[in-house]
């Protein structure tokens, strides 16, 4: 855990909110299928359309185990990590084969250029490229390849898709503030804390971060639950780091620095703090988060000498632990925080933005504990596509019976 400093951090951008009655939305132009890449082939991966709406996929069923070695695949290209997960159904679950992450910083610089610059390029290629082949060798029935702020804001980003689309034979969807909420509800959802009060989700990435208020209870846990409220504000780990400065001389500085963090937060959030105070006042809230910034303060506050999956996903923490963390964090020097087990020099410029994230959440949704999640958007995709198979299975069959009972009338 970080060495207590002593010091604590008091307390305009807008951002994309609304309450849900669906997910919708206008689909950001795409490559022409038809196309090819460099060398004349597409990768022979069928790449996936939207599912449906968060609240029309009440439950995932039985998951139908498919042909032998049959697998899905999901990758989700964010502002500062491109991850890849790859997995077969298992009953009501499934079971991970392969996957890959990889801290590529596509965001790096975009707050101020409004570019993505071409080594920030160059190095998430390389990352696809390797995703590229895993998708090759596992026999992946389905994918979907989702790209989210980065390639949002960018004035190149639909460029790049292009050249990835080129390059590699993935083709990218540049997915909506919403679908990315929707996705990451449906990836993680199942590790709320129980309760009958009212819950918020929430996913701090590199270049955004999504807040989701979801119904109180439910009926059972593989239910997703229903949205009833959401915002996205321009705020990443990457985003809020690239427009504060990354100058920290002198605690004095850091500290003004981190209080510059949470007010420009604090603002953006405020609409949406507003709306869902009367819910955030009831005695049974509950919290869950689902990011590098809480994974990351998780295994601090756990002491881990090495990043332990299994030990953080579905880790409860008190909120006042994970507030002290960040306290702490917010003082020390860069190379204070790279030193830290879990932090590392890839983190140890971006984690203080996570907690300034973190902290904002915390005061307009005063839980008493964290529920943290190593799960969240590529998990969301995989339920998105078993289930988009099963309920096509399931009217296939009901068409032959349907079928098959006429003809023998």
């Amino acid at each position: 855990m970080p060495p207590d400093r002593n010091a604590r951090a008091g307390k305009k951008r807008g951002g994309r909110s609304g309450k849900v009655a669906d997910f919708r939305y206008k689909r950001a132009p795409q490559p022409d299928p038809r196309k090819r890449g460099r060398d004349g082939r597409s990768n022979g991966i069928a790449q996936a359309g939207h599912p449906r709406p968060v609240h029309d996929l009440d439950a995932i069923g039985t998951l139908r185990p498919g042909h032998p070695g049959e697998a899905y695949a999901a990758l989700d290209l964010g502002t500062n990590n491109c991850r890849l997960l790859i997995a077969r159904p298992s009953g009501r679950d499934f079971t991970v084969i392969d996957a890959f992450s990889r801290v590529v910083k596509l965001g790096e610089g975009l707050a101020t250029s409004g570019q993505l610059s071409d080594k920030a390029m160059d190095r998430t290629l390389a990352a696809l490229t390797i995703c590229a082949e895993k998708l090759q060798r596992r026999n992946v029935r389905l994918a979907r390849s989702v790209a989210t702020e980065a390639c949002r804001r960018a004035a190149n980003g639909f460029d790049f898709i292009e050249r990835v689309r080129r390059e590699t034979g993935i083709a990218l969807d540049i997915i909506s503030a919403e679908e990315e909420a929707r996705l990451a509800v449906l990836g993680c959802h199942i590790l709320l804390e129980a309760g009958d009060g009212p819950a918020m989700i929430f996913d701090i990435g590199g270049g955004s971060t999504e807040l989701v208020l979801v119904e109180a209870g439910g009926p059972e846990a593989s239910r997703v639950p229903r949205i009833l409220d959401w915002q996205s504000v321009p705020w990443g780990v990457v985003s809020l780091t690239d427009t504060v400065g990354r100058s920290e001389e002198g605690e004095t500085a850091r500290l003004a620095r981190y209080t510059q963090m949470r007010k420009l937060v604090s603002d953006s959030f405020a609409p949406f703090a507003a709306r869902v105070s009367e819910a955030a006042g009831h005695e049974d809230i509950r919290l869950l988060g689902t990011s590098g910034t809480v994974t990351t303060l998780a295994s601090l506050y756990l002491e881990l000498p090495s990043y332990d999956r299994k030990a953080v996903d579905g880790l409860i923490v008190p909120a006042p632990a994970m507030r002290d963390i960040s306290a702490r964090l917010s003082v020390m020097t860069p190379y204070e925080r790279s030193n830290l087990p879990c932090i590392g020099q890839d983190r140890a410029d971006l984690v203080v933005a996570g907690c300034a994230i973190l902290e904002t959440i915390l005061d307009l949704w005063p839980a008493r504990r964290l529920g943290v999640a190593d799960r969240g958007i590529r998990e969301g995709i995989l339920r998105s596509l078993m289930a988009a198979e099963l309920r096509s299975e399931s009217s296939l069959r009901a068409l032959q019976q349907q079928r098959s009972g006429g003809a023998t009338s």
